[in-house]
């Protein structure tokens, strides 16, 4: 499984899965979530509603992943994952790689070739850049690839950037 990093916007992206960095109520939100639903459009929220209506009733939990249609995005589906809060007192990290080993698994699931990634857990809920780094390629490179071809980090900034390549070249 080829793994490469971008400095893009996840939503621009032509993959077969882009992965939304999603809070719980699975309805929306700020940052990457924001992003994707705005420009995904008015489907991607009704799915949302219908999952949050059926067996995600009380949302979804931390580390879980789901799939609904990616409405106006060029991608072909949005896997929806819950990344956790970083706490300099509580290890979460394996809740972290939970979010990216089951988002790659729903991918795999349904047939995706190509998936997209955000820096999970970053923005608002302040996980740092190398240890999310760690995290999420630690994992991705692990994980069996089944149909998935090609990982994407879509990371925004030269922050993100210098901390996935440098543990990207680590990995190499």
């Amino acid at each position: 499984m080829r793994i490469r990093i971008l400095d893009a916007d996840i939503t621009t992206l032509e993959v077969d899965v882009v992965v939304n960095a999603a809070n719980s109520s699975l309805l929306g939100g700020g940052g990457v979530d924001g992003a994707i639903h705005r420009k995904g459009g008015p489907e991607i929220l009704a799915a949302c509603r219908e999952l949050r209506a059926g067996h995600y009733g009380k949302g979804l939990k931390t580390g879980q992943a789901v799939a609904t249609t990616a409405g106006n995005l060029p991608a072909k589906w949005v896997v929806h994952t819950v990344g956790p809060v970083w706490s300099a007192t509580e290890d979460r990290s394996a809740l972290l790689a939970d979010c990216h080993r089951n988002a790659l698994r729903v991918a795999r699931d349904l047939g995706a070739r190509t998936v997209a990634f955000p820096a999970i857990s970053t923005g608002i809920y302040r996980w740092p850049l190398e240890s999310a780094a760690e995290i999420a390629l630690t994992t991705i490179s692990a994980a069996e690839p089944g149909s998935v071809e090609e990982v994407v980090f879509a990371l925004r900034g030269e922050a993100a950037m210098a901390a996935f390549r440098a543990r990207h070249n680590s990995l190499a």
